[in-house]
C-alpha cells in the first residue's frame, strides 16, 4: 500500500502524462488545406470542335488546373476562332493572363488584351475581357475602356459586347470616333 505522499506523486505523474497526450492529439487534429493547382502543364494546346470541325484553338505557355476544374494561364493565352469549315482563322484573342471558371464556363482574359478579326481587318484593345463559350460572345465590364480600329476609323469608349468572331460589336458608351485618312497598318 502506498503512503499519502506516494499517492500524490503517482497522481501528479499520471495527470502530467495524460495532459501531454492531449496536446499531441490537438496538434494532429489541425489540417493543412492545400489550395494550389492540382496539375500544371506547359506548352498547352487545347482544341474545341463540333461535328469534327475545329472551332477554337487555345495555346498557352503554362496552364494550372485546380480541383474545382478551374484553370489559370499565368503567362498568357492565345485563342483562335475558326469559321464554319474549321479551316480558316476568323478571329484571335490574346492576353497576358487568363482564368477559366468551370462553373460559369467563362474565361477572363487580362493584361493588354487584343482581339483581331482577320476577315474584316479590325482590332480591339482593352485591359480585361470575358469570353463566354456557351453564348459565343466576348464582352467587357461597362466601365472598361476599349479601342476598336477598323480600316477607316478608330472608335473609343467604355464597355463592349461582341460575337466571339468579332464580326459584330457594340461599344456601350462611345467617347470618340476618329476617321483615318490613310488605311491603318495592321496591329
Amino acid at each position: 500500500m502506498l503512503g499519502p505522499r506516494a499517492r500524490w506523486w503517482l497522481l501528479a505523474v499520471v495527470l502530467t502524462t495524460a495532459s501531454g497526450c492531449q496536446k499531441k492529439d490537438v496538434e494532429v487534429a489541425k489540417k493543412i488545406i492545400y489550395k494550389g493547382p492540382a496539375a500544371e502543364t506547359t506548352n498547352v494546346l487545347t482544341l474545341l470542335s463540333d461535328s469534327a470541325k475545329l472551332q477554337v484553338r487555345l495555346t498557352a505557355p503554362v496552364e494550372q488546373t485546380f480541383e474545382t476544374g478551374d484553370q489559370i494561364y499565368p503567362k498568357g493565352v492565345k485563342v483562335n476562332f475558326y469559321d464554319a469549315d474549321g479551316q480558316t482563322v476568323i478571329n484571335t484573342l490574346q492576353g497576358k493572363y487568363a482564368k477559366f471558371d468551370k462553373a460559369k464556363n467563362l474565361y477572363v482574359v487580362r493584361g493588354d488584351v487584343r482581339v483581331a478579326n482577320q476577315v474584316k481587318q479590325q482590332t480591339m484593345n482593352t485591359e480585361e475581357l470575358f469570353y463566354d463559350r456557351v453564348k459565343a460572345i466576348i464582352y467587357t465590364q461597362p466601365a472598361m475602356p476599349v479601342r476598336v480600329q477598323t480600316q477607316t476609323e478608330v472608335l473609343t469608349g467604355n464597355g463592349l459586347t461582341a460575337t466571339q468572331d468579332f464580326s459584330r460589336y457594340s461599344i456601350l458608351k462611345p467617347t470618340g470616333i476618329f476617321t483615318l485618312t490613310q488605311p491603318a497598318p495592321a496591329n
